[in-house]
């Protein structure tokens, strides 16, 4: 009995899978809204403003961190807690592929939140110029971005808190490692 349910909770690692080819349609979705804005910079690009064409082009930079996230996310964690990707030898491979365990990828998801909503605070920032006092007479720009300034120092203590945390237990791991060897 004990066998045949160890057996089935290994095996169910496998609906993961079409989760992960989810995340592939995902990626689609996100390049084809990226040309969607390419085009419509390279038709405006001449009538544009400069904060306007740097908005857009940050939108862009956004969407890219996002598709890398999403690459990242999708490989190694099917590597990870499905089954290792068979490259043919000779193939192109990617050089982190195999080398991210679950604690690196947490940490890479993490800093790629704190990338992205960096992005955000910058255009957010940039917007504000042109924002002005609600209709009920309060300050929203002001207020909004005091909001994402928050959001984003809470992302980046929590990254760094990850990566403080994971030096700790590479650490507490490393010297029980050691302790045996003497």
């Amino acid at each position: 009995m004990e066998k045949t349910i160890e057996k089935l909770l290994f095996a169910s690692r496998w609906i993961l899978a079409p989760v992960y080819l989810g995340m592939s349609l995902a990626l689609v979705a996100l390049g084809v809204k990226f040309f969607m804005e390419l085009y419509h910079l390279m038709t405006h690009v001449v009538t544009m403003g400069e904060s306007d064409l740097v908005l857009m082009l940050l939108a862009m930079v956004d969407m890219v961190l996002v598709g890398s996230l999403i690459v990242m996310v999708m490989f190694s964690g099917y590597e990870n807690f499905v089954s290792a990707l068979d490259v043919d030898e000779g193939a192109e491979k990617l050089s982190w592929l195999g080398k991210l365990d679950a604690n690196s990828l947490k940490l890479k998801v993490a800093s790629s939140i704190v990338a992205i909503s960096s992005i955000h605070l910058l255009r957010a920032f940039m917007e504000t110029k042109t924002t002005v006092a609600n209709v009920d007479g309060q300050q929203g720009g002001e207020a909004t971005l005091m909001w994402y300034v928050i959001i984003h120092l809470t992302f980046v203590v929590s990254a760094v808190m990850m990566g403080v945390l994971d030096r700790i237990t590479a650490k507490s791991h490393g010297s029980h490692d050691h302790e045996g060897e003497t």
